[in-house]
């Protein structure tokens, strides 16, 4: 082979795998290189997945080009994106029990509600609703129904178009504010899992010297 060979890869953020998996380079990354190499980088091995590695690994480039130096000497290798890759073992998981499910709704539903009830007496929402009924009609009106009836119906219709779902049905493609915060959470989790293996890396070395 020339040893001129070049070959680009792309880490991938995150790759779900499982329990005793055999992890080969086609898995964890996105590569171009001449044809009659490809099929053989992809069968390269990367990493064994044991019970030791519990949930998380991190895989760094430089693990990955060590693989590929071993099965093919004279590879040049330029690296696109990320260094670092992710490997979430994801392990059989129970149905959740059904007493449960509804415990956790009725709890969630009982103190979304009391939430709702406690902002609108802190704001005097009725008295608001109230004095609106007496500017429009021009009488008192201790129930004003037809205001609280739409504004409540309204609660509901907007909490719906705020997290765009019905279910599991999305309205839209566009993301809602949750969605996008659980998107940040999740990758200042993979930063910091990312960070802290460093550290570990780290701390090994220097505890061999």
């Amino acid at each position: 082979m020339a040893s001129n060979e070049r070959l680009y890869i792309r880490l991938r953020h995150r790759v779900q795998v499982q329990p005793k998996q055999h992890v080969y380079f086609g898995d964890v990354a996105q590569y171009i290189v001449a044809p009659d190499l490809e099929q053989r980088l992809r069968q390269i091995l990367i990493h064994t997945v044991t019970p030791e590695d519990k949930h998380l690994i991190v895989i760094d480039v430089m693990k990955v080009i060590e693989r590929l130096r071993e099965a093919v000497p004279h590879l040049e290798v330029e690296i696109l994106g990320p260094n670092q890759t992710i490997l979430e073992i994801v392990y059989p998981q129970k149905s959740p029990k059904f007493v449960l499910v509804l415990f956790v709704w009725i709890l969630l539903f009982i103190g979304s509600g009391l939430a709702i009830m406690n902002f609108h007496e802190d704001v005097s929402m009725l008295a608001v609703h109230q004095r609106i009924y007496k500017m429009i009609t021009g009488m008192e009106e201790p129930h004003p129904l037809w205001l609280q009836i739409p504004y409540s119906l309204g609660i509901g219709i907007g909490m719906i178009l705020f997290f765009n779902h019905v279910f599991k049905k999305r309205l839209n493609e566009e993301p809602s504010p949750l969605e996008v915060e659980m998107f940040n959470y999740q990758q200042s989790l993979d930063q910091y899992v990312v960070m802290h293996e460093n550290k570990e890396v780290e701390k090994k070395l220097n505890d061999n010297t």
